[in-house]
C-alpha cells in the first residue's frame, strides 16, 4: 500500500531563552529546546498511525507541523509527494493542505462561541468556495446527531456531542489525512468508546488516513494499526499493533505497558515507571532515556543508538535483541 505521508529527519527546535537584557546581566547563554529529535516514519494510505509517549515527548509538536500549523526547524513532510515546506508550487501546497484537517483535544476551546453549528462545520468549505447548502446538516446526522443541531451554540451539547461536531468540521473539506491530537482524553470512558467507534465507521466509510496522537495505550490498541513510541522527541519505537503490544522491543515501551491499566488487572501490583522525562533543554548524553533505564550499560551513557530494524520493528536500543 502506498505511502500517504513520508516524514524525514524532522527536527524542531524552540528559542525559550530569556529576552536579551535579561541574559546580558545575568550572564546567560541562549536556551533552545528540541521538542522533536530528527523523527521518521511513514504512513500508509487508509491506515491508522498512533504517536504514542509520555507528556512532553514532542507528539502535539509532530501533529501541528504536519497540518501546517507550525514549521519544522529541519527536515522534511511530504504528503502526497509534496513537501509541505521545499515546495516552490504555492497552488500545490493549497491544494495538498485542503486534504488535511485535525481534531483537537479540547471539543470546546476548538469551537468559536458565537458562531453557530452550521457555519463553524461549513466554514472550511465556505474558505474554498465550495457549496456549503445542506452540508452541514447531512454531516451532523452521519456523525449521529441531528440535523436541526445546525442552528445551535456550541454551549447547548454536551462534550461527547461538540467533538462529534469537530469530526463533522473535519469531515466537511472531504480531507484524506486527519490527524487526531488526543481526541478523546477529555471525554468519559463511556463516551470515548462512542467516539472512538464513530472514528473507525468513518475511516472505514470515507477511506481515511488518521494520524492518531494519544497517551492512553488502551485507545491505541483498540484504534492504531502501526505504532510509534516517542521520548523526549525522538523515535525509541515503532511496529505494527499486536507486534508491539505482544512483543514490545524498548524498554521504555515495556515500562508504559506495565504502567497502563489491564482490564485482568484487579489486584496486581504494577511497578509505577521510574523518574521522569529529563530536561529537554539539557538532555542526557547517549541514549537520552538511559538515566530511567533499569538495564543501561556504560555504552548506553556515550553513544545514542540509532533506530534500526529489529525482527518486525525498528528500535533505538543496544540491547533491543
Amino acid at each position: 500500500m502506498p505511502s500517504l505521508v513520508s516524514v524525514k529527519d524532522l527536527i524542531r527546535i524552540f528559542d525559550v531563552s530569556k529576552p536579551w537584557l535579561n541574559r546580558l546581566i545575568e550572564r546567560r547563554e541562549k536556551a533552545m529546546l528540541t521538542a522533536v529529535a530528527d523523527v521518521s516514519f511513514e504512513i500508509e494510505e487508509k491506515t491508522v498511525y498512533a504517536l504514542v509517549g509520555e507528556s512532553g515527548s514532542g507528539k502535539s509538536t509532530i501533529g501541528k507541523i504536519i497540518v501546517g500549523l507550525l514549521p519544522p526547524s529541519s527536515g522534511s513532510v511530504e504528503i502526497e509527494g509534496v513537501d509541505l515546506y521545499r515546495e516552490q508550487d504555492a497552488k500545490a501546497v493549497d491544494h495538498i493542505r485542503s486534504d488535511i484537517q485535525m481534531i483537537f483535544q479540547d471539543p470546546y476551546a476548538s469551537l468559536n462561541p458565537r458562531w453557530r453549528v452550521r457555519d463553524i462545520i461549513a466554514e472550511p468549505v465556505a474558505a474554498q468556495g465550495g457549496k456549503v447548502d445542506g452540508l452541514a446538516e447531512k454531516l451532523l446526522e452521519q456523525v449521529g446527531l441531528s440535523a436541526t443541531d445546525a442552528g445551535k451554540f456550541p454551549h447547548e451539547f454536551s462534550g461527547g456531542q461538540r467533538q462529534r461536531i469537530c469530526i463533522a468540521r473535519a469531515l466537511a473539506s472531504e480531507p484524506r489525512l486527519i490527524v487526531c491530537d488526543e481526541p478523546t482524553s477529555a471525554l468519559d470512558v463511556s463516551v470515548q468508546a462512542q467516539v472512538l467507534n464513530l472514528m473507525s465507521d468513518l475511516k472505514d466509510e470515507f477511506g481515511l488516513t488518521f494520524l492518531f496522537i494519544s497517551h492512553d495505550l488502551t485507545v491505541v490498541r483498540h484504534m492504531a494499526d502501526v505504532v510509534g513510541v516517542l521520548y523526549l522527541g525522538g523515535l525509541v519505537e515503532e511496529a505494527a499493533r499486536d507486534e508491539l503490544f505482544d512483543d514490545p522491543k524498548h524498554p521504555y515501551t515495556r515500562m508504559l505497558l506495565a504502567a497502563a491499566p489491564k482490564l485482568d488487572g484487579f489486584g496486581r501490583e504494577a511497578d509505577l515507571p521510574e523518574g521522569e522525562i529529563p530536561d529537554p533543554i539539557n538532555p542526557p548524553s547517549g541514549c537520552v532515556f538511559h538515566p530511567r533505564c533499569p538495564i543501561a550499560i556504560d555504552r548506553c551513557k556515550s553513544e545514542r543508538p540509532a533506530l534500526r530494524p529489529v525482527g518486525k520493528a525498528r528500535v533505538a536500543c543496544h540491547l533491543a535483541e
